[in-house]
């Protein structure tokens, strides 16, 4: 999982960019609109818990309030978008799997542009099943270190108690925990209970286990993920390439 969240953290680090934080602004109110018409227009996160991890969602990428309420008004009024949420399944290039999760109101456009950048990235577009199998969909939840208060050992067994699976303390800036896909509620009561507010948390395809590259073609793998995060209709995208600090350099000093 290490490889997994160094590059989703290295994302929340970018996101002061205006590319970067435009990108994150616009998929969290996608979130935010599905969540209010998913849940019978119900805009009150007090009885929509995914209402409610889409605002803290708004809060961790720092999207003012005037925006939010913008967002909730217009998913709670007549017409607006429809989002639908759709998947793709297919391979960078090195073999490495990519399945990548959208929102979109124009299925044909972003079938199309999936398409196209998997063709000019070196990869291929398959079928729905050929990647999905690699990997196993858990609960996420990214804590800043410096908002966690007292003693951090203490901290992780009440976590336990919660429903985490497993840590991953490799990143000095935050803690990621995970939980069974069931028990993502339980973990979000818990951290309520606690008082601490997720930078992120969400619902993610973890791999099962992660491929080694060397530096140069998993820069290759890191520049086509790069593109897909661009694209407007990709919420998220999901890999099994195990990411080295030399890749995240080698990547950095070229984009």
């Amino acid at each position: 999982m290490a490889g997994h969240s160094k590059w989703s953290n290295i994302k929340h680090r970018k996101g002061a960019q205006d590319k970067k934080r435009s990108k994150e602004f616009s998929k969290v109110i996608k979130e935010i609109t599905i969540a209010i018409k998913e849940n019978n227009l119900n805009a009150d996160p007090d009885t929509n818990p995914v209402l409610r991890t889409a605002l803290n969602n708004a809060k961790g990428v720092n999207m003012p309030k005037e925006n939010i309420e913008r967002a909730i008004k217009k998913a709670t009024g007549a017409g607006g978008e429809n989002y639908e949420r759709v998947t793709f399944e297919g391979y960078a290039p090195n073999g490495i799997a990519f399945f990548v999760e959208c929102q979109t109101d124009n299925t044909n456009r972003t079938v199309a542009n999936v398409r196209s950048l998997f063709t000019k990235g070196g990869g291929s577009l398959g079928v729905n099943g050929s990647v999905e199998f690699l990997f196993e969909r858990k609960g996420v939840f990214l804590l800043e270190r410096e908002k966690l208060t007292g003693d951090e050992e203490e901290l992780e067994l009440e976590l336990i108690e919660g429903g985490v699976e497993s840590f991953d303390k490799d990143d000095e800036e935050f803690l990621t925990v995970y939980t069974a896909y069931e028990d993502f509620g339980l973990m979000q009561q818990t951290l309520e209970k606690l008082g601490i507010e997720p930078k992120n948390a969400g619902l993610q395809y973890i791999p099962l286990s992660t491929l080694d590259l060397s530096t140069e073609d998993g820069v290759q793998v890191l520049k086509l993920l790069d593109k897909f995060e661009d694209e407007d209709d990709v919420q998220e995208v999901y890999h099994n390439l195990e990411i080295t600090d030399e890749m995240m350099e080698a990547f950095s000093n070229q984009a």
